[in-house]
C-alpha cells in the first residue's frame, strides 16, 4: 500500500510493546499527519515482553552468545548470524541516538548502560572452541576489539565473582568485549511512547483488547476490541494493521485469515531467574558473563550471570531456566496453546515436535529442577554461591515459531519471523530471540515490505538516512564506517566507559 498525508491513512498497531513503539516513532517521522491507534490489553505500555524483569536485556550484539557463532563440522566456526546480529544491534544503537539528538528521549542514561560482555568456557574442548572463535571474530571489524585471555589472575580481574572458588586445576578461558551495553527495554518503550502519544493523531488505548480482525472488500481491516475495563466492545476499522503482541500475535495472525499465515504454529517456553539479593556481591560483578547452552535447550536458555540495571538500580540474575506453560503470555491463558492449533499448522507442529526431541527433554529437566539443582547450575559460574543470597523469579512467556518445511514437514525456528500480506495491509512479528535488540531493522523491514513503493521514494530514504545513516549499505561500506558509527553513538548514548 502507498501511505501519504493527504489521504489520512489509519493505522493500527496491536500491542504496545518495544516493536509497536518502535514503528510508530518510524510512521511519524515519515508521515507525520498519519493516524495512529495503539491497543493494549495491559495496563500500560511494556508490561509483558518487553519489560526489564521479562527480557534478557542484554542489548543482544553477538559478542558473548555463544549460540551465535557455531562449531561447524570441519571445525571452523560460522559467525555469519553474529554478523548479522551484530549489525543490526548498531542499527539500532544509531535510531536511539537519533532519539536522544532530537530530545525525543531525555536521558539515555535512563535505557541503555555500559557493561562489558564475556564468553566464558571451561574444558580443553571448549577452550580451544573459544579461541578459534575469537580468532575468527577478532578479525571481523564488528569484533575487532575483542580479548582473549586463558590467564587466570587475568580473568580474576574481568569477573571476580566467577573466578572465586574455581579450582587452580581448571582449564578455562574468556573473551571480552568493552563495548557490551545492559539495554532496559521497558524503559525505553516507555519513552518512546511517551513522545508518540504527545503528537497529533496518535492514541493510546490500554486495557484494550484485539479479540478479531476481518479484512473488508475496501482493503482495509476491521478490528474488534472489549475495553477489559467496561466489558464494552468497539469496532474501528484500519488501513494498515500491525501486530506486534509477543506471545500474542500468533493467535491475531490466525483470525486474520490470511494466506500467508497458513502452517504457522508456536511452542510457548516460559522461564525464571534467580535473583540476587545481597548487595555486597551484587557489587562485585560488573559485567555479563555468557556460557554454552544444554545440548537440545533453545537460545533464550543460554546461562549468564548477568548485570543489569532496572529503574536506576543494579541487580544481578542468573538464568534463565527453562520451563513449559501452555501460555502464550505471561498474563495470558492456559488455552492459548490448545486453541491455536488448527488444522493447517497441526502437521508441521507434530513434526517440529518429532525433530525437536532433545528440547522437550530439556524442559522436563527444568521444569523438575530443585532448588538444589539450580543452585549447582549457578555455582558452574559462580562457585562460592550460597542459596540464602538469591531468590527464584519469573521471567517472561516466549513463543518459538513452528512453521511448514517441505523437507521435514515442520521446523522450530529460534528467531523472529516477519509475515505480511501479498498487499502490505497487514504484518505480523513471530517469535523470539534476539527480538527487542533487533526491533529497528525489523521495523524497517515492515516498511520495506508493506510500503516499498514509499520506502524507495526519496522523501523517505532522505528521511530514513537521516535516522539511521547505514541504512541498506553493503557490507564492505558499512565494515569502513564502523568504528565512526561505533564512536558517535557512544558519544550520544553516554556509553564511553
Amino acid at each position: 500500500m502507498i501511505l501519504t498525508g493527504n489521504t489520512n491513512p489509519k493505522i493500527v498497531l496491536i500491542g504496545a510493546g518495544i516493536m509497536s513503539a518502535t514503528l510508530a516513532v518510524f510512521l511519524k517521522e515519515l508521515v507525520p499527519d498519519i493516524s495512529i491507534t495503539i491497543f493494549e490489553r495491559l495496563s500500560k505500555p511494556a508490561e509483558e515482553s518487553s519489560d526489564a524483569w521479562n527480557n534478557a536485556g542484554t542489548g543482544h550484539s553477538a559478542f558473548c552468545e555463544l549460540n551465535y557463532s557455531p562449531e561447524k563440522e570441519d571445525g571452523s566456526i560460522d559467525i555469519s548470524k553474529a554478523i548479522k546480529v551484530a549489525a543490526q544491534f548498531e542499527i539500532s544503537k544509531q535510531f536511539w541516538a537519533y532519539l536522544v539528538q532530537q530530545q525525543y528521549i531525555n536521558s539515555p542514561k535512563d535505557f541503555i548502560t555500559h557493561v562489558p560482555h564475556l564468553s566464558f568456557v571451561w574444558g580443553d574442548k571448549n577452550v580451544a572452541y573459544l579461541k578459534k572463535r575469537f580468532e575468527t571474530m577478532s578479525a571481523n571489524e564488528l569484533f575487532k576489539s575483542m580479548q582473549f585471555s586463558e590467564d587466570k589472575e587475568q580473568l580474576k580481574s574481568w569477573m571476580p565473582l566467577v573466578m572465586q572458588g574455581r579450582s587452580a586445576t581448571e582449564k578455562c578461558a574468556a573473551t571480552k568485549m568493552d563495548i557490551g551495553t545492559d539495554v532496559n527495554f521497558g524503559a525505553l518503550t516507555d519513552a518512546m511512547m511517551a513522545h508518540v502519544e504527545n503528537l497529533d493523531g496518535v492514541k493510546i488505548y490500554c486495557n484494550h483488547e484485539v479479540r478479531n480482525l476481518e479484512k473488508q472488500d475496501d482493503g482495509s481491516w476491521e478490528i474488534t476490541v472489549k475495553n477489559l475495563v467496561t466489558s464494552d466492545s468497539i469496532v474501528t476499522k484500519g488501513d494498515f494493521v500491525f501486530i506486534g503482541a509477543g506471545g500474542g500475535s500468533l493467535p491475531l495472525l490466525q483470525k486474520s485469515d490470511i494466506d500467508e499465515a497458513e502452517g504457522y504454529g508456536g511452542f510457548p517456553i516460559s522461564g525464571q531467574w534467580l535473583r540476587c539479593t545481597n548487595e555486597n556481591i551484587i557489587q562485585q560483578h560488573a559485567v555479563k558473563v555468557y556460557g554454552k547452552a544444554s545440548v537440545g535447550s533453545p537460545p533464550m536458555s543460554v546461562p549468564h550471570l548477568d548485570t543489569r540495571i532496572i529503574n536506576g538500580k543494579k541487580e544481578l540474575l542468573f538464568g534463565p531456566f527453562a520451563g513449559f506453560s501452555t501460555k502464550f503470555l505471561k498474563n495470558g491463558s492456559y488455552f492459548d496453546l490448545p486453541k491455536s492449533i488448527e488444522w493447517h499448522n497441526m502437521f508441521p507442529m507434530l513434526a517440529a515436535g518429532w525433530h525437536n526431541l532433545p528440547l522437550t527433554k530439556y524442559l522436563i529437566h527444568q521444569v523438575t529442577q530443585s532448588q538444589e539443582d539450580r543452585l549447582n547450575a549457578l555455582k558452574e559460574y559462580y562457585p562460592e554461591a550460597k542459596m540464602e543470597d538469591w531468590e527464584l523469579v519469573i521471567a517472561g512467556q516466549r513463543v518459538q515459531v513452528i512453521k511448514k518445511d517441505e523437507k521435514d514437514g515442520g521446523v522450530l525456528e529460534f528467531g523472529t519471523e516477519l509475515v505480511c500480506a501479498a498487499d502490505g495491509t497487514i504484518a505480523a512479528l513471530l517469535g523470539a530471540s534476539p527480538g527487542a535488540s533487533t526491533a529497528v531493522p525489523v521495523m524497517i523491514n515492515v516498511l520495506k515490505k508493506c510500503f516499498p513503493a514509499n520506502f524507495n521514494a526519496d522523501d523517505w530514504q532522505a528521511k530514513l538516512k537521516e535516522i539511521v545513516p547505514t541504512l541498506e549499505k553493503p557490507w564492505a561500506e558499512y565494515e569502513l564506517l564502523c568504528q565512526e558509527i561505533r564512536e558517535w553513538t557512544s558519544d550520544v548514548l553516554e556509553l564511553n566507559a
